[in-house]
C-alpha cells in the first residue's frame, strides 16, 4: 500500500516537484491569510469604499503595465533564481510594511507604494514558475503536478488562510504582514534548492519589445492558446463584473448575514476541493475537450440561476458546482497552454494570457459595479449569461484544437 507522502508525491513528478509544490503551498498560505488581512488593514485606516476598492487595483496594475515585458525576462534570464529573487524582494517589502504598522507609522500611501511593489514582482513570479515546472516537471506528468498546485492553493489561499490572517490582524495589524513575509521567505529557500537548469539563453537576442512581439504573434497563431486566452478573457470579464456586488447581492437579494455570507463564501472553495478528483477520474475518460465545453456550459448556467434565485440554497449549491468547474477548468486550459507552447517562448506566452485574465478581471470589476447600481443586483449576472452564450458558442469548434496529451516527435 502507497505511503500518504508517495500518494501526494508520487516519483513520477520529479524530485523537483517536491520542492515547488511545497513552497506554493507555504506561499500559498500567506497569501490567503492576506486575502482577509489586507483589506481589514486598509479599511482600519480609511472607511471611503473608492480609497479600499483602489488598493486592489494598485496590486492589479503591474499586471497591465509590466506582464508582457516581465514574460520576456523571464525567458532571458534564470527562471530559478529569478522565483528566488522575487520572492525574497517580497519578504524584505512585506516585512518593512509590518513592521512600521506595528510601530503605527504606516500612513496609506505606504500601503499602496507596498501593493504596487509586491504586483510587480508577483508579475515575475507567477511567470517564471509556470514556466519553472514544464522544466522541472515530465511532460506526461504536467496534469498530475497542476492538479496538486490548484488544489492546494484552494485550500489555503480560500480557505485555511482567510481565517489565520483575520486572527492575527486581531492580535496585531502589521502580523499578517510579517507572517507572509516569512512565508515568502520560506519558499524562496526551498526554490533555491531546486536542481533543474533551463537551457542557456540564445546568444542572438533582439529588442525586448520585440520579443514580447514574438509571444504575442506565436498565442495568437496557435488556435487552441488563443481560444484559450480569448475565453478567459470573457470569462473573467463576465465572473468579475457579476460578482463584484456580490456581498450585497447576498445579503440584499439572498437575505443573508455576515456570518452566513462568509459561509456563502467558503462553498465555493470547497466545491474546488474535489476539482482535483473529478479531474483525475474524468481527463483520462471524456477528454480535455469536453471538460472544457462542459466548463462553458457550466459558467454559462451558473450566471443563469444567480439571476434568477434568490434562495440561498440554491445559490450555495450552484457555486459548490462552480468552485469545481473553476478548479478543473484551470488544470485543463494551464496543462494544455504547457504543452503547446515552445519552452524558450513559456514567460512570454504565459504572460500574454495572464494578462487577459487579469485584465478581464479588472474590467469586470470596474463594469459590475456600474450596472449593479443602474439595473439591480441581479443584472450583472443575467448580462454574463447572455455573454457566456455568445461566447460559448463562438468557442466551441476552435476549442478542438486544445490538447494536454504531450506532443510525441520522432527520433
Amino acid at each position: 500500500m502507497r505511503s500518504l507522502r508517495t500518494s501526494l508525491l508520487p516519483p513520477e513528478l520529479g524530485s523537483d516537484f517536491g520542492k515547488i509544490w511545497p513552497a506554493a503551498i507555504i506561499s500559498n498560505l500567506g497569501d490567503g491569510a492576506m486575502l482577509a488581512a489586507g483589506p481589514l488593514l486598509v479599511a482600519s485606516i480609511t472607511r471611503e469604499p473608492a480609497a479600499v476598492g483602489a488598493a486592489a487595483f494598485v496590486q492589479q496594475l503591474p499586471w497591465l503595465l509590466f506582464a508582457l515585458f516581465s514574460g520576456a525576462l523571464v525567458d532571458r534570464f534564470d527562471r530559478r533564481l529569478m522565483i528566488v529573487a522575487a520572492d525574497i524582494f517580497r519578504a524584505t517589502v512585506l516585512g518593512a510594511l509590518g513592521i512600521a504598522v506595528l510601530l503605527d507609522t504606516s500612513p496609506l500611501w505606504a500601503i499602496y507604494a507596498a501593493l504596487f511593489l509586491l504586483g510587480t514582482a508577483e508579475t515575475l513570479a507567477d511567470n517564471a514558475s509556470g514556466a519553472l515546472l514544464v522544466s522541472a516537471v515530465p511532460k506526461d506528468q504536467l496534469g498530475k503536478a497542476n492538479a496538486r498546485l490548484f488544489a492546494s492553493g484552494t485550500v489555503l489561499q480560500q480557505l485555511g488562510g482567510p481565517p489565520l490572517g483575520a486572527l492575527m490582524f486581531a492580535v496585531g495589524a502589521g502580523v499578517p504582514l510579517v507572517f507572509d513575509a516569512v512565508t515568502f521567505a520560506a519558499a524562496a529557500a526551498l526554490i533555491a534548492r531546486v536542481a533543474v537548469r533551463p537551457a542557456p539563453p540564445d546568444s542572438d537576442r533582439t529588442a525586448l519589445w520585440s520579443e514580447v512581439r514574438e509571444g504575442v504573434r506565436w498565442l495568437w497563431a496557435h488556435a487552441g492558446v488563443r481560444t484559450l486566452a480569448c475565453s478567459i478573457l470573457v470569462m473573467n470579464i463576465t465572473f468579475c463584473a457579476a460578482f463584484a456586488t456580490w456581498v450585497l447581492f447576498a445579503r440584499e437579494r439572498l437575505g443573508l448575514s455576515e456570518t452566513q455570507f462568509g459561509l456563502l463564501v467558503s462553498v465555493g472553495a470547497i466545491g474546488g476541493l474535489f476539482g482535483m478528483p473529478v479531474y483525475h477520474v474524468l481527463e483520462p475518460r471524456v477528454g480535455s475537450l469536453t471538460l472544457l465545453r462542459a466548463g462553458l456550459v457550466i459558467e454559462t448556467t451558473v450566471h443563469l440561476i444567480l439571476a434568477l434565485t434568490r434562495s440561498p440554497w440554491v445559490a450555495g449549491a450552484t457555486m459548490v458546482v462552480f468552485g469545481v468547474h473553476a478548479v478543473v477548468w484551470g488544470i485543463v486550459s494551464t496543462t494544455a497552454r504547457q504543452l503547446a507552447t515552445p519552452e524558450p517562448l513559456m514567460g512570454r506566452v504565459n504572460s500574454v494570457y495572464l494578462l487577459a485574465s487579469v485584465g478581464g478581471a479588472a474590467i469586470g470589476a470596474g463594469l459590475g459595479g456600474v450596472l449593479a447600481q443602474r439595473y439591480g443586483l441581479a443584472a450583472p449576472f443575467a448580462i454574463a449569461f447572455f455573454a457566456m452564450v455568445l461566447m460559448t458558442a463562438v468557442a466551441w469548434r476552435p476549442l478542438r484544437h486544445v490538447s494536454v496529451r504531450p506532443v510525441v516527435t520522432a527520433d
